[in-house]
């Protein structure tokens, strides 16, 4: 079973090169960030063309999650619990395929420091409590967004450029240890160690043509799901055709859980 996080950067815009992608790439559970669009546009016919079955949680211009799946969908969550006054469109969470899985889009938090800065910690620490819930259940469950988030250094293309950035404070990289240390595991690291393995690039300053890049997308994973664990990696592939979003997919594949 292959499962891909892929923050699209606006899902309209981007509809030909995603389309183009879920036919080649054939994933059979895709977590969405950035979509972009109210519920009432999201282009749900295109993808159930593709046999995909669809959640999305939407807002106007901004955020917006959503899940797909060959898979039915059951037990739908729509938003990150801890805060009546969060209208922010950032997760969204079902059971599919035998796998529970959430689709995060983590605030960027700048700038920092800040009251973007406080919400993308306060969001953090809403997130941990529900991952300790979930990991409660002692199911197979995958985590997988755009965290914003470079866990150490080693994501960084230049980490001294960006220190005192929201996405490599100190305050959220021990935030997103906190998480790990639940026992989750970063799928892709599991398979691929080491400095230089981005999935985001700027649009400016030729960041795609230099590998400028950020590693900022992770699908973590229970022990449930880590066990089953085949593979996992970043395709680079849309990134560089046109139009694309400045992220491109990340990857793993898991043994079908029964």
């Amino acid at each position: 079973m292959k499962i891909a996080s892929w923050n699209v950067n606006s899902i309209r815009a981007r509809l030909p090169r995603i389309i183009d992608w879920l036919q080649s790439f054939e994933p059979d559970i895709v977590l969405l960030q950035e979509t972009k669009v109210v519920d009432e546009e999201f282009p749900r016919e295109p993808l159930e063309n593709l046999n995909y079955k669809l959640i999305f949680l939407g807002q106007k211009s901004y955020n917006g999650v959503a899940i797909l799946s060959k898979f039915s969908i059951d037990e739908v969550y729509f938003g990150l619990p801890g805060d009546t006054n969060d209208v922010q469109a950032r997760y969204i969470e079902c059971l599919t395929g035998g796998i529970r899985v959430a689709s995060i889009y983590l605030p960027n938090g700048n700038p920092a420091p800040g009251k973007k800065y406080d919400y993308k910690i306060s969001w953090m620490r809403r997130l941990i409590k529900r991952t300790k819930i979930l990991l409660d259940k002692e199911e197979p469950l995958i985590l997988g967004g755009d965290y914003n988030i470079c866990p150490t250094d080693q994501e960084v293309y230049d980490p001294e450029k960006w220190v005192g950035d929201a996405l490599c404070r100190p305050e959220a990289r021990s935030c997103f240890r906190e998480l790990m240390h639940l026992g989750l595991t970063d799928a892709f690291r599991a398979y691929n160690p080491g400095p230089g393995k981005y999935s985001y690039w700027d649009y400016t300053g030729g960041a795609w043509q230099k590998d400028f890049g950020l590693l900022i997308d992770h699908l973590l994973l229970s022990p449930e799901a880590a066990d089953n664990l085949t593979g996992s990696g970043i395709d680079r592939k849309p990134r560089g055709k046109e139009k694309p979003s400045d992220h491109t997919p990340v990857w793993c594949e898991i043994n079908q859980v029964h």
